[in-house]
C-alpha cells in the first residue's frame, strides 16, 4: 500500500508537467492519502514511503484544488467580459 499510495501521490501532482485533467488529479490524491494511512496502520515498518505518499497526495489535491477554483475564477471573468463587449457593440449598433 505504502508504493501505491506514493505512485498516487506522485500521479496527483504530475498535472503540472503532463497535461491530465484536474480531477484525475483529485482522484489520485484522494485515494493516495486513503492508502497512505491504512498502509502506516497496517505496516509500520513502511512509515516512510506512507509519509511521502500521504504529503505528495496532500500537495497534489491542494493544487489541484488551487487549479480549479483560478480556471473557474478565469472563466467567470472571461464569460462576463465577452458579455460586456456583446453588450457594448450591440448597444453601438442601434
Amino acid at each position: 500500500m505504502a508504493i501505491a499510495a506514493l505512485v498516487l501521490g506522485i500521479v496527483s501532482t504530475a498535472w503540472i508537467i503532463i497535461p491530465l485533467p484536474w480531477w484525475i488529479g483529485v482522484i489520485c490524491g484522494v485515494l493516495g492519502i486513503i492508502l497512505a494511512i491504512m498502509g502506516k496502520k497496517q505496516n509500520p515498518e513502511k512509515k516512510g514511503l506512507c509519509t511521502a505518499g500521504l504529503v505528495l497526495s496532500i500537495i497534489g489535491l491542494a493544487l489541484n484544488a488551487i487549479f480549479f477554483i483560478a480556471c473557474t475564477a478565469c472563466t467567470k471573468a472571461a464569460t462576463n467580459a465577452l458579455e460586456s463587449a456583446a453588450n457594448s457593440l450591440s448597444a453601438s449598433l442601434k
